[in-house]
């Protein structure tokens, strides 16, 4: 594939500070788009120690591409999702891809049973893994249908897909299965726009977030990497190789589709 297929597009990753976000945000801008990272922490990645090539991200994006921005915004809270989104529209003048990896199981992992998640914690999963999404969603698809087209990718979960054996995660993975299932919806709604509208399921994947996470979870480990049929765990270049896809020419026939990238671990 072209090392420049997405030369003169515009694209935003929501969640983007770090992470399987940040991957996302780096895999386009070395295909050539102008990125635009939305955070509501853009030092996120020094959180866990995750290491950058630059002093920001926004300048790690401009390394690759020239031009690359970070806008600092909450994207559980509407007006905010759409001041940031009309901050890129702005500046460049157009919008061809959206990618959304913000959210995550931010909440603790030890009350995150069916049975003991607090109304507190279910509050901020659906804030963060759902109304996120639709907050962006709702800014963006005005701009890639007055401009005739785009791609959205929405990011789910493996915990969507199946069930954890112990229960955990049960919250988590009721909000993400409810992104699985607007995903759908909205690319039943914009697909005569020109727009598609896919979702990325990602099972383990090894973030600085993650890795430091699992010393109480427990997820990371090696006899869980030797139970998937590919026989490792996610990075998140994995997840930017999906992404990749899905913005690129090479899916310009699908849409409201589910990727599981997880090596294989929800296939039964």
């Amino acid at each position: 594939m072209n090392a420049q297929i997405l030369n003169g597009s515009v694209a935003i990753v929501a969640g983007g500070a770090r992470g399987i976000g940040r991957a996302s945000a780096l895999r386009l801008a070395e295909l050539g788009a102008r990125v635009a990272v939305l955070d509501v922490n853009l030092n996120a990645a020094a959180e866990y120690d995750e290491e950058l090539t630059a002093a920001s991200v926004a300048e790690e994006l401009r390394d690759r591409a020239g031009d690359g921005i970070a806008v600092q915004a909450d994207l559980t809270v509407p007006y905010e999702a759409q001041r940031a989104i009309q901050t890129v529209a702005d500046r460049w003048g157009r919008l061809d891809a959206l990618v959304i990896p913000v959210g995550g199981a931010i909440t603790p992992y030890p009350r995150s049973a069916a049975s003991a998640t607090t109304d507190d914690d279910f509050s901020v999963l659906v804030d963060v893994n759902m109304r996120s999404v639709v907050n962006c969603c709702r800014a963006t698809v005005p701009h890639m249908r007055d401009g005739g087209g785009g791609t959205i990718v929405t990011v789910a979960s493996g915990a969507a897909l199946a069930v954890d054996s112990g229960g955990f995660l049960a919250a988590y993975a009721m909000t993400k299965a409810a992104v699985l299932q607007y995903t759908r919806y909205l690319a039943a709604e914009v697909g005569h726009w020109g727009i598609r509208v896919n979702c990325i399921a990602p099972g383990v994947i090894r973030t600085a977030r993650v890795v430091a996470q699992s010393a109480v979870s427990g997820i990371v480990n090696d006899d869980a990497a030797k139970s998937i049929p590919l026989g490792r765990q996610g990075e998140p270049s994995d997840i930017a190789d999906a992404v990749q896809y899905f913005v690129s020419p090479l899916s310009a026939y699908i849409t409201g589709q589910v990727l599981a990238v997880d090596g294989g671990s929800t296939m039964h």
